[in-house]
């Protein structure tokens, strides 16, 4: 019987908030079994790059990335936040080993060519996960915790999307692990309203989907989140659910959330 393994993704919002980011840091530590904590750390990046007077161009929730904002996230991600949070895990007696994809080639990626005439500058697009260095750590008793940046094998950093990441992280460790990805952000889940708390939607299949998103009703960085969400389902991940930051540890508990289906 495979064992169980927890992929948690959380969003940059948290982690810019110290106290929600030590309610979710107590909640993943409450997560019961082995377990990988992906973060991104978005709102940062944009804040330090507008420090520096630097473009910020976004499109679907996805960060255009030229010579300068490459260097940025990369402070920001694999340095600034990726640290505070082993930190934070550390002193909660939660042993992780802070890690981006370029550490013991975790994750290696493709540089994105162009889309629609859109150059997206930096950004990767996975093309390897090394499950068997990422099941090593594991099995050392560390918990792992991947910041969102990769390389191409020729010496070059790529931004990539840690909604993406966290999905391909998962499928690819289906191989060992009875896999349960959990994204994890602010609202209690999808919602038809962010302002209405009652409009949660607590299942939403792909066709669903598709008509909120033509509707308008999800948008922005819901969209990478979605999409690499119902990937991952088709992949073999046996359970894909959004959730508020602070849930993370309660889903057996029949706690609210999104289920994807």
């Amino acid at each position: 019987m495979r064992k169980k393994l927890h992929i948690v993704k959380i969003g940059g919002n948290v982690i810019n908030d110290s106290i929600k980011l030590k309610q979710f840091l107590m909640a993943f530590k409450a997560l019961e079994g082995l377990k990988i904590l992906i973060h991104g750390g978005g709102a940062k990046a944009t804040k330090w790059g507008k420090k520096l007077s630097l473009n910020i161009q976004m499109i679907e929730g996805r960060r255009v990335t030229d010579d300068q904002m490459i260097d940025v996230v990369t402070m920001v991600y694999a340095g600034l936040l990726n640290k505070k949070i082993v930190a934070a895990l550390q002193s909660e007696n939660c042993d992780a080993l802070g890690l981006s994809g370029v550490d013991a080639n975790l994750i290696l990626s493709e540089k994105r060519p162009l889309q629609g005439g859109i150059d997206y500058g930096w950004v990767g697009d996975p093309l390897f996960v090394n499950t068997a260095r990422i099941s090593s750590f594991i099995d050392l008793g560390l918990v792992p915790v991947l910041a969102p940046i990769t390389h191409e094998g020729q010496g070059n950093l790529l931004n990539t999307n840690a909604d993406t990441i966290a999905n391909v992280v998962a499928t690819a460790m289906v191989k060992k692990y009875e896999v349960h990805l959990i994204y994890a952000f602010e609202l209690p889940g999808v919602m038809k309203d962010v302002q209405n708390p009652d409009s949660l939607i607590h299942r939403i299949d792909h066709a669903y989907y598709t008509e909120l998103k033509s509707k308008g009703l999800v948008s922005q960085g819901m969209i990478p989140k979605l999409d690499n969400a119902f990937q991952a389902l088709a992949q073999g991940v046996t359970q894909v659910c959004i959730i508020r930051f602070d849930k993370v540890n309660l889903l057996t508990q029949g706690h609210e959330y999104t289920s994807i289906i």
